[in-house]
């Protein structure tokens, strides 16, 4: 059966050593998280645009060649 672990008693008095570059890290890695969604955000508002851009001269170049069809058609068979 395996014994208990023994336990080293912690002083409360003593901090745990920080080490600065470890935080200008954790500065710069929270920073960098933040600017790359506000980049994800801008993108995405970006690509709705030209969906919306490209599907307005999709529409429009299937109306143009609807048009000319129609015109076409019409010239062939006198109507």
């Amino acid at each position: 059966m395996a014994l208990p672990a023994y336990r080293v008693p912690a002083d409360d008095d003593a901090e745990p050593p920080i080490d600065p570059s470890s935080i200008e890290l954790r500065y710069r890695y929270h920073r960098a998280r933040r600017q790359q969604r506000v980049r994800q955000r801008e993108e995405s508002r970006l690509a709705h645009y030209r969906f919306y851009i490209v599907l307005a001269v999709l529409i429009a170049l299937a109306v143009v060649f609807v048009v000319g069809s129609w015109h076409e058609i019409q010239h062939l068979f006198g109507v």
